[in-house]
């Protein structure tokens, strides 16, 4: 069983769609101001997993618990304090920037809001786009205002999902920069789905990897650079997928 004091804490969780097991079984448990990667190849289950995180998807067997409380049955008392960012996820092309935040802003019950929207336009860059459509932008500016409605509500739990997609070096490690000062001063705890290695070595703590719908590993990156004997994330990530990893094990 696994502690409720965690920020978030997954066990036993499965989804099974038509016979077929997208996440098969997984556990983890994440420290409250803690910043983790899941990583996995495609069909690994992360998006999948994200989703019942969220309590946007029902699972088939296990729980989901968010600052301890079972998302399939009580989300409705945590929502207020969780985001998610995707740049992958359009908001209303036709609503401009301002409109779009001042909607998520809303929903969420934001107090001061229009501050609020002024504060995180400064910060990311964005006080010029504010009066523009959203589909008038290009796809790094709708990066930032993805990643400005992620934050609009101040949350204690941030679920990213490959958040510096389409921006520029400088940009986005300005991003990885602003995302990491603001789990220390919010006390937040960030996951985050990336194919970014550099990305995960900079920002995460520790990082889980998924394959098939299973946890294959999970510990520091400098631990499973160590173990699978490599000097990069992006070379631990190609043997796990590949299976080299496995041989590797076999072999000794």
């Amino acid at each position: 069983m696994i502690p409720d004091q965690s920020a978030i804490a997954v066990d036993r969780l499965s989804k099974i769609y038509k016979g077929n097991p997208a996440v098969d079984g997984i556990s983890f448990a994440l420290p409250r101001g803690s910043i983790t990667g899941l990583l996995g190849g495609n069909g690994a289950g992360k998006t999948t997993t994200i989703a019942m995180i969220m309590g946007l998807v029902m699972p088939s067997a296990g729980s989901v618990r968010v600052l301890g409380t079972d998302m399939a049955r009580e989300r409705h008392r945590v929502l207020h304090r969780m985001n998610f960012e995707s740049p992958y996820v359009d908001m209303p092309m036709r609503l401009t920037v301002a409109q779009n935040l001042r909607v998520f802003g809303m929903l969420y019950g934001v107090a001061g809001l229009e501050e609020r929207i002024r504060d995180l336009a400064g910060q990311l860059g964005l006080t010029e786009f504010l009066d523009r459509p959203t589909g008038k932008l290009s796809a790094g500016q709708k990066t930032r205002v993805s990643l400005a409605k992620s934050l609009i509500n101040d949350p204690e739990v941030l679920l990213l999902d490959e958040p510096t997609a389409s921006l520029d070096p400088d940009t986005a490690d300005w991003v990885r920069g602003h995302l990491d000062t603001y789990r220390r001063r919010r006390g937040a705890t960030i996951l985050l789905a990336s194919h970014n290695m550099t990305e995960v070595e900079r920002l995460c703590e520790r990082v889980i990897m998924m394959k098939c719908g299973r946890v294959v590993d999970d510990d520091t990156p400098a631990r499973l650079l160590d173990r699978y004997g490599r000097q990069t994330m992006e070379d631990v990530f190609l043997d796990i997928a590949r299976g080299r990893g496995e041989a590797r094990e076999a072999a000794q």
